[in-house]
C-alpha cells in the first residue's frame, strides 16, 4: 500500500516571527524564490507532491501558482506540481487548462490541478465577479473545465462564462488528461459535488478532530457510487497544518509565534477568538489538526489519520504564517528523511 506524502504552502509572507520575539521583513520576490528552493528540496527527498496556493492579498506572496511551479519544474525531476488551490470561480477555465497543460509539458507530465471555490474572496471583485454568483460560477466553470479536459474542440453555451462555438483549446496535455481534484474545507456540498463528478477530493483540515471528516468521506464515496463511479478508484487526500523539528519542544518553540500571528490576523477579519497556548496545545494533541513535533510524533499522527480516514495522500502544510526560510527547509528535510520512511515502512505491507 503506497501512501503519497507531500507538502502544501500558501507562500505566507509578511513579518517573520522569531521565537525570541524579533521580527524581520521579507519581500514577496524573495519568498517566491524561497518557495522554488523548498520544492527543489522536497523533490530531492523523494516527496510525492507539492501544492501551492493562489491568493490576492498582501500576506501571501503567490497570486499565480503555475508560474512558480513552472520555475520549480526545471529544477526537479519526479515531484508532482499542483495548485492548492486554483480559485476556479474567479478564473477562466480555458486559461486554467492552457496554463496547466503548459506546466504539464515543461514538467514532463507532473502537473495537477486542485480546484476550489476559495475561502478568501479578494479575487471576486478584483476580476469583476459578483459574490452573489459564488456557487453558480463554480458549478458552471467546473463543467467547462472538465469538458475541455476531455475534448480538444469545444463548444460552450454559458450563462456566466461567455459562450463560444467549436474552438480548439491548446496546447493539449501530451499524454491523457490533466489530473483534476476538488479541494474543500469540509462543506457537505463539496463532497456531494466531487462524488457526483467522480473527482478525487482533498480535505483541508485546519482545526478540530480529523476523525470528524469520516462522515464527509462516507458521503463522498456513497454519492460517487450512486453516480456509477467506483469509489475504490477515487483518491482521498488531506492537508493539515504542521511542522517538524528534532524534538516536540523545539517544534513548539519555533512554530507557535508565526502560527499565532497568522491566526490572529485572520481572526480579526473573521471574528475568531485570539489564539493562545491552550488552543495550540489542543490542536497539536492527538485529537487536534496540527501535525507538529519530532519526526516520530508527526509520523505516528499521520499514520493514525491515514488509517482512520482511509487516505491515499497526506500533505503537511508548512509554514503557517511567516517563518525563517532555514526553519522551513529543516522541517522539510526532517519530513522527507525521517517522517516519510516511518510512514512508508508502516504501510508497505498493508
Amino acid at each position: 500500500m503506497k501512501i503519497e506524502l507531500g507538502l502544501t504552502s500558501f507562500a505566507d509572507n509578511g513579518n517573520i516571527y522569531m521565537p525570541d520575539g524579533k521580527q524581520e521583513a521579507v519581500s514577496n520576490a524573495q519568498r517566491i524564490r524561497d518557495i522554488v528552493e523548498e520544492i527543489e528540496l522536497a523533490d530531492q527527498l523523494g516527496l510525492d507532491i507539492y501544492g501551492l496556493g493562489e491568493h490576492h492579498r498582501e500576506d501571501y506572496a503567490v497570486s499565480d501558482p503555475v508560474t512558480v511551479l513552472a520555475a520549480a519544474a526545471g529544477r526537479t525531476t519526479n515531484i508532482k506540481l499542483s495548485s492548492a488551490v486554483t480559485v476556479l470561480s474567479s478564473d477562466d477555465p480555458v486559461r486554467v487548462y492552457q496554463r496547466f497543460s503548459t506546466l504539464d509539458a515543461v514538467s514532463n507530465g507532473r502537473a495537477e490541478i486542485m480546484i476550489g471555490r476559495g475561502s478568501f474572496i479578494e479575487s471576486f471583485p478584483l476580476f469583476g465577479y459578483n459574490l452573489d454568483d459564488y456557487e453558480d460560477l463554480f458549478n458552471e466553470k467546473l463543467q467547462l473545465l472538465l469538458h475541455i479536459n476531455e475534448h480538444e474542440v469545444v463548444s460552450w453555451d454559458g450563462k456566466l462564462r461567455p459562450s463560444f462555438e467549436a474552438t480548439g483549446i491548446y496546447p493539449r496535455v501530451e499524454h491523457g488528461k490533466l489530473p483534476i481534484s476538488i479541494a474543500t474545507g469540509g462543506t457537505p456540498e463539496s463532497s456531494l459535488r466531487a462524488g457526483a463528478f467522480g473527482l478525487p477530493i482533498t480535505y483541508a483540515i485546519i482545526g478540530g478532530n480529523p476523525r470528524r471528516f469520516t462522515r464527509n468521506i462516507e458521503i463522498y464515496k456513497s454519492v460517487a457510487e450512486s453516480y456509477g463511479h467506483n469509489p475504490d478508484e477515487l483518491p482521498v487526500s488531506v492537508h493539515s497544518w504542521g511542522y517538524v523539528a528534532e524534538t516536540d519542544e523545539q517544534a513548539k518553540k519555533e512554530y507557535f509565534p508565526s502560527l499565532k500571528a497568522h491566526h490572529d490576523i485572520l481572526g480579526r477579519e473573521r471574528g475568531w477568538p485570539e489564539f493562545d497556548e491552550n488552543m495550540f496545545e489542543r490542536e497539536i494533541g492527538s485529537n487536534g489538526a496540527i501535525y507538529l513535533g519530532s519526526p516520530e510524533t508527526v509520523a505516528q499522527k499521520i499514520i493514525e489519520t491515514v488509517e482512520t480516514l482511509g487516505l491515499n495522500r497526506f500533505m503537511i502544510h508548512t509554514p503557517v504564517g511567516s517563518m525563517p526560510h532555514d526553519y522551513v527547509m529543516k522541517s522539510i528535510r526532517l519530513f522527507g528523511e525521517r517522517v516519510k520512511p516511518i510512514v512508508d515502512k508502516y504501510f508497505e505491507n498493508k
